[in-house]
């Protein structure tokens, strides 16, 4: 796992400690689809967090540039 993939962790995890509790329903929502499908919660955070108006943008988190 890269720096930056254990940054994008921790900064994801200290938005579901001090998030509300609407926002963590949608989280919720996201999560249990993820154990559905076997995705990996995180990966799919990254990719379809701001359709659920979820962000980090409070967190220095750069994604990796393909």
């Amino acid at each position: 796992m890269s720096l930056a993939e254990r940054k994008f962790m921790k900064a994801l995890d200290e938005v579901i400690l001090n998030a509300s509790e609407s926002t963590l329903r949608k989280i919720q929502e996201l999560d249990i689809k993820t154990q559905m499908s076997g995705s990996n919660f995180y990966d799919v955070f990254s990719k379809h967090g701001k359709k659920i108006n979820i962000s980090l943008e409070n967190h220095s988190i750069k994604k990796k540039r393909k």
